[in-house]
């Protein structure tokens, strides 16, 4: 590196494994999975034919369904258990936390570099950590020790000015943010924070940020390491981490944005996208029938004290429920010894176990047609579990005084904030709930509890010459992955049975599309701009795979689900023209020629009924060639 380096650079350099002129590949310290997308993650490694996971770390979650309804999820977590005992994982049992959040506590460490299997795998970026969430194939291939490969990211400097103002949040930072790119301008983007405004937030602000950042199509963000990270990691025990890590003064950035943190007010991201962003002074007044607070996002102690001192002595209207999901069982422990808990339970608050739970739709589904205000992380049409629902997103202030109104409520009404109760001086660290794998020679013995509802995902098949086929389905700009691949408890737990799952592909536009797939034998999918934003459930594309889906033709892509589908050999083209996509109907008889051709040769321009172009690297095309992600590896 010559001259004055963004903090992102000096990780990529420290980690740099390999480079073209389109892509970078890092060598990777750590290794997230976790129950919804893990036991497919889990499966493909299997199918690498390695004895054990080749990282520093590797950690399982069971953080998602937990319910368990019948005999479909302890069936999952029984095989997650054993594979991580088998391959060398460390396996967190259910109820011990979310991930995102146990991470950060546990493991996140700066200057490392995370990959997971989750889209929200970017909460640790708080800590100074370059965490990418990726699909469970790429996931797979970097647990086998291979490097992970991005885009060349662009980086934008994000300078926080100044300080939060009274009722203002970390959460009003990423919804502004959220507000000036929606969920399509961070694409290719990392999202690096730095100014006098970082030192006002603490861990779990940041964390607040990287997690949700991701929203804007980013492919993560990243904190400086600087004396409030010492504090934590000292904190969880692990001072001994720590490493001052900055960007260099006069270090340029691809783009530029500033926040003045003072002058932020509160915001509220509207139904039903977390790109829908306005003022709550806009909407104040929306009457309101549920409000959760909690979920991978703003379910830290500081989150949770806040909503507790808002409505210390008060009661909840009769119409209206209060969840509220701490993050870790840390977490929990702290409200219990701090007086919160109690205060909480005071207002009539409903205490879920620290899991994803409501954020996912397992749970707590909000009454159709009645706003539901939460402080997740996104409010895409039926995640929550309701169809037709109206889902608000914001800060957890905003939600506490919308809990006490029965109504979108501005905080700022309120008057002066009131006094939060402070943490206990230190939080009981106790990691009996992680369990650490066998050493290697007894973990050879270990057998692999493989339930009959975990279904390996379908082959792939050889790229061809040309892609014929009927054009299965048309669907708008910004669809996402759960979409394809339904969310709720009853959906999850069908993720690790790819036949199963596939029969839910795209019910919200039409339940008949898996049948009328299987009935032309396969064909093609259309869709608008930023085609599968959202999860990073590969179950889309394995689901896609399955029904005989031979391409996805769109106006563009998701960065996550683009990388799935070439990993499933489904090539991700996009239009030349994005006027041709109105021209589109259901039921055309497409033939698109020169596929094979153009990957082999590197060229763009495929034939077809209207012009189309595949553009890949030149990894991405060994890929497709090979036969997919495994196979590559493998080879």
């Amino acid at each position: 590196m010559s001259g004055p380096s963004t903090l992102t650079a000096k990780i990529i350099a420290a980690h740099a494994a390999g480079a073209t002129e389109e892509e970078l590949a890092v060598s990777v310290d750590q290794i997230l999975i976790e129950d919804a997308t893990g036991t497919m993650a889990c499966l493909q490694f299997e199918r690498l034919g390695l004895d054990r996971v080749a990282v520093p770390l590797a950690v399982s979650y069971v953080d998602h369904n937990v319910l368990q309804l019948d005999d479909r999820n302890p069936g999952d977590h029984a095989y997650l258990r054993s594979f991580a005992a088998r391959y060398g994982l460390a396996y967190s049992r259910p109820g011990n936390g979310i991930s995102h959040y146990l991470h950060l506590e546990r493991f996140a460490r700066p200057g490392h570099v995370l990959v997971g299997a989750d889209s929200h795998t970017t909460t640790a970026g708080a800590l100074g950590m370059l965490a990418i969430g990726a699909g469970a194939t790429e996931v797979a291939v970097a647990m086998a020790g291979r490097p992970y490969w991005l885009e060349r990211p662009l980086v934008v400097g994000v300078e926080l000015r100044g300080r939060l103002g009274p009722w203002a949040a970390s959460k009003d930072v990423v919804l502004e943010l959220l507000r000036r790119r929606g969920v399509r301008g961070g694409r290719g983007r990392i999202f690096e924070f730095h100014g006098e405004g970082v030192a006002t937030l603490s861990a779990t602000d940041r964390a607040t940020i990287c997690n949700m950042v991701m929203e804007t199509g980013a492919t993560t963000g990243i904190f400086p390491s600087d004396a409030e990270t010492r504090r934590w990691l000292a904190e969880q025990g692990r001072e001994e981490e720590h490493a001052e890590l900055a960007a260099d003064p006069g270090a340029r950035y691809d783009e530029v944005e500033v926040v003045d943190l003072g002058a932020l007010e509160p915001l509220i991201a509207t139904p039903s996208s977390p790109g829908n962003v306005v003022p709550v002074r806009e909407v104040a007044g929306t009457p309101t029938r549920q409000v959760c607070v909690g979920s991978s996002v703003n379910s830290s102690f500081e989150d949770l004290a806040v909503v507790a001192a808002v409505l210390r002595g008060r009661t909840l209207p009769p119409e209206l429920d209060l969840t509220v999901t701490p993050g870790s069982r840390q977490i929990l422990e702290l409200l219990v010894r701090s007086g919160v808990y109690a205060d909480l339970l005071a207002t009539g608050a409903r205490i879920l176990e620290p899991a994803c739970g409501p954020c996912i739709g397992i749970g707590q589904a909000p009454p159709a047609g009645a706003a539901s205000v939460r402080t997740f992380n996104r409010n895409f049409p039926g995640r929550s579990g309701t169809s037709g629902d109206l889902v608000y997103l914001c800060s957890p202030a905003t939600a506490a005084a919308t809990a006490l109104a029965g109504a979108i409520a501005d905080p700022r009404r309120l008057g002066d904030p009131p006094a939060v109760a402070p943490p206990p001086p230190s939080p009981e660290v106790d990691d009996r709930q992680i369990v650490l794998p066998p050493p290697p020679a007894e973990a050879a013995r270990v057998r692999l509890e493989k339930a009959r509802t975990i279904v390996p995902p379908p082959p792939v098949p050889p790229l061809p010459r040309e892609l014929a086929g009927r054009v299965l389905i048309v669907v708008p700009d910004d669809v996402s992955t759960g979409d394809m691949a339904p969310d709720g408890a009853l959906g999850l737990a069908l993720w690790s049975n790819i036949p199963a799952c596939a029969r839910h592909m795209f019910r919200r536009f039409d339940r008949g599309f898996p049948a009328r797939a299987e009935e032309w034998g396969g064909g093609i999918v259309v869709g608008g701009h930023n085609y599968g934003q959202g999860s990073s459930r590969e179950q889309a594309a394995f689901a896609a795979l399955h029904l005989g889906v031979r391409a996805v033709v769109a106006k563009s892509f998701a960065r996550i689900h683009r990388t799935n589908l070439i990993a499933q050999g489904i090539p991700p083209i996009t239009f030349a023209d994005e006027a041709d996509y109105d021209r589109v109907a259901e039921g055309d008889e497409w033939r698109i020629t020169g596929v094979r051709a153009a990957v082999e040769a590197g060229t763009t321009r495929l034939g077809g009924p209207v012009p189309l172009e595949l553009r890949l690297t030149a990894r991405e095309r060994e890929i497709l060639l090979a036969g997919g992600l495994v196979a590559h590896a493998r080879a």
